[in-house]
């Protein structure tokens, strides 16, 4: 991206953009929520939208100059509801979210009372702050009744999650995590939902890229809510989406604006339309067949190694890796990798008995490094890395050298 005008504005802004571009190219990025947006995305998130405040909805803003920027909404909730086949008689879509966190706190907002019940998995098990965790507004304005997975299995006990929401009778059942490397059965929770008379909501931030590829189910067939951030599996802007049902979108909408918000980052609406486009494209399918291809070869090498991986394996774009099985906590192991070039995130495994700041696994994510062109033969050669590192304990400077020949020919 043309950098001339801040180059001359604006030096130390211009050092560290450069800075951090020349890390991003120089290092291996497995981190599961982060992914690389085209030059496009990118152009219109730096757009002249950006001086365009535009509070309310099309033809109902609160100010005036607004008929371009209605049209630009507009598209962009066309262009959703077509990306995953959504008819416009029966769902909505908000596309002013300011990213994933204030997205779900608007549906809970508009369709939870106050101090009610939301159901959702456990952070320490792969969910999310947002979910209703007690750290989170989330789980102060609303009683989060949790829900893990099997012990043994390491997956979505559907009997037990059914027994907690006879017992618990929860407002609103959420499924989706952060850390899940399985599918969803979301037919199963549907029929759990029904049976307690709560509100299904998907939280399909992770593989709405993968849904969109048509390489992980659809979720839209059985939900009543569904939320996504824009920019993981998605290659989008850092942004988010609220698809719902018609008959909570007016309530959700008034819980977006003004119950939350003020005016859309109308640039970040306008780059938003320019990733959904994009994920129409046959390249966006096979990009994503690859990144579940290079998730699965990834987790089955290191399992070679020796690691244990949780759930034994992985469906989706993301696995976690138990390392203090072997001694070493997530945080010795994502810093050991760091300097080596190889970037991850440090990550509570199911039944951690550790911390989150020094927890016992690390996550590992396909998606940057598919993005980048990373085949198969490319992966091997990434787990191998990973398991001199941490198993064999070689100098992380001697693997940054051959790291940084792979990334040459990228």
């Amino acid at each position: 991206m043309n950098l001339f005008h801040i180059k001359k504005s604006d030096s130390q802004i211009y050092k560290l953009i450069k800075a951090e571009e020349k890390r991003q190219k120089k290092t291996i990025n497995l981190i599961a929520s982060e992914n690389f947006v085209s030059e496009a995305v990118q152009e219109a998130l730096g757009s002249i939208f950006t001086n365009k405040y535009a509070e309310g909805y099309p033809n109902a803003r609160y100010y005036g100059g607004n008929k371009v920027v209605d049209k630009l909404e507009k598209l962009c909730q066309q262009r959703a509801l077509k990306l995953f086949s959504l008819s416009p008689k029966n769902w909505a879509v908000n596309v002013q979210p300011y990213s994933g966190s204030p997205a779900n706190l608007a549906v809970y907002l508009a369709l939870v009372p106050i101090a009610g019940k939301i159901m959702a998995m456990s952070l320490d098990m792969g969910g999310h702050l947002t979910h209703g965790h007690k750290v989170s507004a989330t789980g102060k304005l609303w009683q989060q009744i949790p829900y893990g997975i099997n012990k043994k299995t390491e997956q979505l006990d559907y009997d037990e999650i059914l027994k907690i929401a006879k017992k618990e009778k929860p407002n609103l059942i959420v499924a989706g995590y952060t850390a899940y490397p399985r599918i969803i059965d979301f037919k199963k929770f549907r029929k759990i939902a029904d049976e307690v008379g709560a509100i299904f909501m998907v939280d399909m931030s992770h593989f709405a890229g993968l849904v969109a590829g048509k390489v992980y189910p659809s979720p839209f067939k059985y939900t009543d809510v569904i939320t996504t951030t824009t920019h993981k599996t998605l290659r989008g802007p850092r942004a988010a989406l609220i698809f719902s049902k018609k008959e909570f979108s007016e309530k959700i909408n008034k819980a977006v604006f003004p119950g939350l918000q003020g005016g859309p980052h109308m640039n970040a609406v306008a780059s938003i339309a320019v990733c959904l486009n994009e994920a129409r494209k046959p390249a966006f399918k096979k990009y994503s067949e690859q990144v579940i291809k290079n998730a699965k070869v990834f987790s089955d090498e290191m399992k070679k190694c020796g690691w244990r991986i949780i759930s034994n394996g992985t469906d989706t774009h993301l696995f976690l890796v138990d390392t203090w099985q072997k001694g070493i906590g997530g945080k010795e192991a994502s810093d050991i990798l760091e300097k080596a070039g190889i970037i991850v995130n440090k990550n509570m495994i199911p039944f951690d008995q550790r911390t989150p700041s020094d927890p016992s696994g690390i996550r590992i994510g396909a998606p940057t490094i598919t993005s980048k062109g990373f085949r198969e033969k490319d992966i091997l050669k990434i787990a191998q890395w990973i398991c001199r590192l941490l198993i064999k304990k070689e100098n992380p400077l001697k693997i940054k050298k051959e790291v940084l020949n792979l990334l040459k020919l990228r």
